[in-house]
């Protein structure tokens, strides 16, 4: 069995459709083994050996780690789901004190790359857990990342009558208009020689997981439904996000991303040097 990190948040539900719905879940659990986690942790259980695929941040890429081919997490403009709230009268060039929603390491390596390479600024990064309020009482920015930035953007009111006027800045947005590039978050990565182990060919594995996004976005409906009772969000925000937000699609322009991504977050001492990127 190919063991699976998996994240149970609302941008990969497409992803995971076959692997959670019939006709071919059963029969994809005769070879895949699924657990759910947070995105920082998928690559710590893929280098510990705890697992064998997993949905990864590309923070978390290393030479032992090949790609799979395909599928991505990425964002073609605004994200909506990776959130920096600037409270007033601070802007992005005074900000001293971010607190950091730590649930990918991916989303805070671009916020690390806006300030220290675009804004020529170096804030300190507090960990917090996702709670908008309490981060601003304590911080000049906060970072909300997934499922609780879009939540903070339906109760936007709510935060700012609590801790007054702030500026809300989607990184996607902010990559991208500084890069001309999209935003890339996550990709799914295997260590290679746990495919002998499992007697599924890399071709196999690509088929599987290709197949389940390309049925998932064949069934936004089905998802809106099963996760509107889940997340305290309308049907329409979650079809817009799913259907307009997220690309799924790993692509020449996503992989340059990645490859930039990793230059810049070397150079600013970010992350460790990965020179070349390894696909299945």
């Amino acid at each position: 069995m190919l063991r699976v990190a998996a994240i149970n948040f609302l941008n990969p539900a497409p992803l995971m459709w076959d692997f959670e719905h019939p006709p071919l879940a059963a029969p994809l659990a005769e070879h895949y083994s699924l657990h759910y986690t947070l995105p920082s942790l998928c690559a710590e259980e893929l280098l510990s050996g705890r697992a064998d695929l997993g949905l990864i941040p590309i923070a978390s890429l290393t030479p032992d780690l090949a790609i799979v081919p395909n599928c991505a997490i990425a964002s073609l403009g605004r994200v909506r789901s990776i959130q920096l709230i600037v409270k007033e009268p601070h802007t992005l060039s005074t900000v001293k004190t971010i607190a950091a929603d730590t649930a990918s390491r991916s989303s805070l390596a671009y916020a690390e790359i806006l300030f220290s390479k675009f804004l020529n600024t170096n804030p300190s990064f507090l960990p917090a857990s996702a709670d908008p309020i309490a981060m601003l009482q304590q911080t000049d920015a906060a970072i909300l990342i997934g499922d609780p930035a879009l939540i903070a953007l339906e109760s936007r009111t709510h935060i700012e009558q609590a801790v007054g006027s702030c500026q809300w800045f989607d990184l996607a947005y902010e990559w991208h208009t500084r890069t001309n590039l999209p935003w890339v978050a996550a990709v799914w990565a295997v260590r290679p020689e746990a495919l002998a182990t499992s007697h599924i060919t890399p071709a196999q594995l690509t088929e599987d997981l290709t197949n389940s996004r390309n049925h998932g976005l064949t069934h936004i409906e089905d998802l809106v439904r099963q996760w509107t009772p889940r997340i305290p969000l309308p049907p329409d925000t979650i079809r817009d996000y799913l259907t307009h937000n997220i690309h799924y699609t790993l692509d020449p322009a996503c992989a340059e991303t990645i490859h930039l991504f990793r230059q810049y977050a070397t150079e600013a001492n970010i992350l460790p040097p990965l020179p070349n990127l390894r696909f299945l």
